[in-house]
């Protein structure tokens, strides 16, 4: 049985050695978690069990809302994820990943390698069928208050029209499943407003959206549009996406040294949201940032949990089946 069918009983996995300060800042983390979950909800923590004993208080194990499994390997942020991945069972991403696989767990989250994340989404885990190629999703504040989502912002640099068309009908269901955007507005990334605007890939996946009926498709959208509500769905191929992401967290480090931020620039803040999902997968995955401090690990837990939640994969395999290209 899915365990995801149990709304307000789920079980959320979270590597405890990922990231740049873990598993201190980890641990700190789940500390600022806990009584922000439901009631039954559980977290299920990869890692070393000796240190997590000891850096964990023993009433919040002996509760049963937290529970150990034993992963003494760690992949560090600088090896290898295929070989890294197949060389070190015992690790935490592995376990975690095969423990997502067997459903023992609803979400897995890390703010570790996340190209080790990566092999495990596409290997263990795999692609929904149907699914050309997963994508990885990222918010950014409208003006208005509410947020667009862009994908894909690194998953997959090298994107042909199909997938864009795809990640255009992936980005729609997680606004609409997810974000609760009632008829989510898509536009496709570009240099133009006008049809013939963009490079090639652009103009070919145009011809694809233009005539569609998966999803609300608006036309191309430019990079001012970011921020306001013309879409709330932007497209664009990973290589794009990723600068897109790093340019604006990079502007957002400048204002904040500059006390420049007020509390619409203040939402750009990584920490709030804690990381990005990868979607398009038999599974609930969210990648987190390798610096992330205890309030990025615990946000990055809550939108794994909505993600689970939101029940976004069942979705997803119910629209394919009336899904045409």
């Amino acid at each position: 049985m899915n365990l995801i069918q149990h709304i307000g009983k789920l079980r959320l996995g979270l590597d405890v050695t990922g990231g740049d300060f873990a598993p201190a800042v980890t641990l700190d983390g789940l500390v600022l978690l806990l009584p922000e979950l439901k009631e039954g909800e559980i977290v299920v923590l990869f890692g070393d069990e000796e240190i997590i004993r000891s850096t964990v208080d023993s009433n919040l194990i002996e509760t049963g809302r937290v529970e150990i499994v034993h992963s003494p390997e760690v992949i560090g942020m600088g090896e290898k994820p295929i070989k890294a991945f197949q060389g070190k069972k015992q690790s935490s991403i592995v376990k975690g990943f095969e423990f997502l696989h067997e459903r023992k767990i609803d979400t897995f989250a890390s703010a570790g390698n996340s190209g080790a994340m990566m092999v495990g989404a596409m290997n263990v885990v795999n692609t929904i069928p149907g699914i050309i190629r997963p994508s990885s999703v990222v918010m950014i504040p409208k003006l208005s208050g509410t947020s667009n989502i862009i994908l894909d912002v690194g998953t997959n640099p090298d994107a042909k029209p199909d997938v864009l068309y795809q990640y255009g009908f992936l980005g729609s269901l997680y606004a609409k499943y997810v974000l609760g955007v009632e008829d989510p507005k898509v536009g496709l990334l570009s240099i133009g407003e006008e049809e013939k605007k963009g490079n090639l890939l652009v103009q070919s996946a145009y011809m694809l959206m233009k005539e569609t009926q998966d999803f609300n498709f608006i036309g191309n959208v430019e990079g001012r549009d970011l921020f306001n509500d013309k879409t709330d769905v932007v497209v664009c191929d990973g290589f794009t996406g990723n600068i897109v992401i790093k340019q604006i967290q990079a502007m957002f480090r400048i204002m904040q040294k500059r006390g420049l931020v007020d509390d619409y620039f203040a939402r750009f803040n990584y920490e709030l949201h804690g990381g990005s999902p990868i979607i398009g997968i038999n599974g609930n995955v969210v990648l987190g940032h390798g610096i992330s401090s205890p309030l990025a690990i615990k946000n990055m837990m809550l939108l794994a949990r909505n993600v689970a939640a939101s029940q976004l994969n069942k979705k997803i395999k119910e629209a394919l089946k009336g899904f045409v290209v």
